[in-house]
């Protein structure tokens, strides 16, 4: 028998394989989801919408999106876990690859709207399957290598999509993303599906049971607390960030600030941010206290953003640079709920934790809106209200999470 593929051994090859596609999956991944946030006013203005006229058709598209991945997150997860991993990440990426290149051609907001759901669909999908899929591949003690490297080539789509959108119109944007994502389908060849998922099979057991996740309160409360622990990095970048120009006239900001370069310099610490966070997790040993370091920094990096005035353009964009790096934790903190849970719903939780994070973005802007309210508009005050409890829930959330570095993932749960 074969023990080898090309010159690599088999019981590396297997992994790696994975690792790279479940990477360049998250950098096509992230560069939709962030190239429609960069681009989204000038393709509303090719469609006829500008100033005022298109703050309205823009938050219904954003909300379009938002539902996809609340949908998708949920569909794809009880997918993973009832099919597998692998059915789920190259699924997702044909959606979203398809979707994509369909929203390059819309001459309606209807139509629009139409693929911006189907897209979050097909994007609700990949980083779950992906990490599922490597984690159980990989050895216990080396699973954090491996989600360092998913974390640093796929935020790195966040700059690609800026860069992208600098140099070609929005519908040439588009479809580079969806031509990206089907090339990667190419790489199908040489990945395996989970051998974990595949004993578990043969067991019988109840698999992608999304509702078992409700109907124990010890796992009920373990679910909330891996979806709390990432609701600072969704309040700094779906508010802080994305009305960056906003927040940057109220703090007298010396000169025009783009949202666009915000968001880039945004993912550009964050590349950094989950490379460290993921290094230094292996190096501590521990998944929680490396967390909980760094919703320490992005607690002191959403203060200086909201606390400090009349900055320069660069000092502000700086400022944005040190929450990414703050925000680093992402991938660890997915790893981290990917880890607490059994096989049969495993890719449940890792699929639908990160959409739920995402979507919390709906309630927290609601909640924002009604702070602004209570403080006569102020961005800065409502900002410091929903920040601050973003934060005590995250922090109240990880006291709460078992340490799971080298935790066994060869088990199921009784559901």
């Amino acid at each position: 028998m074969k023990n080898t593929y090309g010159n690599i051994p088999l019981k590396n090859a297997l992994p790696l394989a994975a690792i790279i596609v479940a990477s360049l999956g998250y950098f096509v991944d992230i560069y939709d989801l962030l190239l429609f946030s960069i681009v989204r006013l000038p393709s509303l203005k090719s469609l006829g919408f500008t100033g005022a006229g298109a703050v309205a058709p823009g938050i219904f598209l954003l909300n379009v999106q938002m539902a996809g991945l609340m949908v998708g997150g949920v569909c794809w997860g009880i997918l993973g876990d009832k099919r597998g991993r692998l059915t789920v990440l190259f699924g997702s990426i044909l959606i979203y690859s398809l979707a994509n290149i369909a929203n390059a051609f819309v001459d309606t907001v209807n139509l629009y709207a139409v693929f911006r759901f189907i897209a979050g669909f097909g994007l609700a999908g990949e980083l779950g399957a992906g990490i599922t899929l490597v984690v159980e591949l990989m050895p216990a003690q080396k699973r954090g290598y491996a989600t360092t490297i998913i974390a640093g080539v796929g935020i790195s789509g966040a700059i690609a999509a800026r860069f992208v959108a600098v140099y070609f119109d929005w519908r040439t944007a588009f479809i580079i993303g969806g031509a990206l994502g089907i090339l990667l389908l190419l790489l199908r060849i040489g990945v395996s599906e989970s051998g974990m998922f595949s004993e578990s099979k043969k067991t019988g057991i109840r698999r992608g049971d999304f509702f078992a996740l409700f109907t124990n309160r010890e796992r009920f409360v373990k679910y909330l607390k891996c979806i709390l622990i990432g609701l600072p990095l969704w309040f700094g970048v779906g508010i802080l960030i994305t009305l960056s120009p906003e927040f940057g006239k109220e703090l007298n900001v010396k000169g025009i600030v783009s949202a666009g370069t915000a968001v880039a310099v945004t993912y550009g610490g964050t590349v950094i941010g989950d490379i460290c966070s993921g290094l230094l997790s292996q190096y501590l040993k521990s998944r929680v206290k490396v967390v909980a370091i760094f919703l320490t920094l992005t607690m002191a990096a959403i203060s200086v953003y909201l606390f400090l005035q009349n900055l320069s353009l660069f000092q502000f964009y700086t400022v944005c640079a040190l929450f990414g790096f703050a925000a680093g934790y992402w991938v660890l903190f997915l790893t981290i709920a990917a880890e607490q849970f059994g096989t049969n719903i495993r890719a449940t939780v890792a699929t639908t934790v990160p959409n739920f994070v995402r979507g919390a973005v709906v309630p927290l802007l609601f909640f924002f809106q009604y702070c602004r309210g209570l403080f006569n508009g102020s961005l800065v005050s409502a900002g410091i209200v929903v920040g601050a409890l973003t934060l005590i829930l995250a922090f109240w959330a990880l006291l709460g999470i078992k340490e799971s570095f080298g935790a066994n993932l060869d088990y199921t749960e009784n559901i």
